[in-house]
């Protein structure tokens, strides 16, 4: 068990540090972050609803952190390029996420052009109906997305560091929380990039 605290340590820690330096995509994280924990309630609820929210809410702040907001050039805190934090990337990279988002934007078609997704639910009567089927996709595709990669972590590194990176998916809602919740404090305060000084002092 100490071998697999340890290696969730460094994949947090990899994660907080090559990753997060903006102060708004941290903010994002935060919005995504608690909008998680309530879809994480609502799965017990209503399914389709928490699909909807982590989708619509939580992924949508959370990658636009990463793509829009957070630098992508040479990284001096930590001495290393851009392509090869992409190269290194246990989980989705800026390239697989691409992929990730494509399918998840082009999933409601499938509701369309098959209204009973292959006989798992009646046809929608109504606009409620359809998005609630639309949420069922994307849960699907959520599932899926976090077992595919899993499946290659498995063949490429050990079952290990699938586990481990798993753990931490599903767990990051709350250290991002715990990372990230003073992060809209620093924004109005004027400060747009976090000066990673305990990464420094950490290297």
């Amino acid at each position: 068990m100490k071998n697999f605290f340890d290696a969730l340590h460094v994949q947090r820690w990899d994660d907080h540090r090559y990753y997060h330096h903006n102060r708004i995509n941290q903010s994002l994280h935060l919005i995504s972050a608690l909008t998680f924990i309530v879809a994480y309630v609502w799965l017990l609820i209503d399914p389709a609803v928490s699909a909807l929210l982590a989708w619509l809410v939580s992924m949508t702040t959370r990658q636009s952190g990463h793509f829009f907001f957070e630098p992508h050039g040479y990284d001096e805190v930590n001495r290393a390029t851009h392509a090869y934090k992409e190269e290194i990337k246990v989980g989705y990279n800026l390239r697989r996420k691409v992929v990730l988002m494509v399918l998840w934007a082009v999933s409601p078609l499938l509701v369309v052009l098959d209204p009973t997704l292959f006989g798992t639910v009646p046809v929608a009567t109504d606009w409620w109906d359809f998005t609630r089927h639309v949420g069922l996709v994307w849960l699907g595709i959520g599932v899926a997305g976090l077992l595919f990669r899993a499946a290659q972590l498995t063949l490429q590194q050990g079952a290990m560091t699938a586990l481990v990176w798993v753990t931490k998916i599903l767990t990051d809602p709350f250290h991002d929380v715990y990372l990230y919740h003073k992060a809209p404090l620093h924004l109005l305060r004027g400060e747009i990039m976090d000066p990673m000084t305990h990464v420094r002092q950490h290297g």
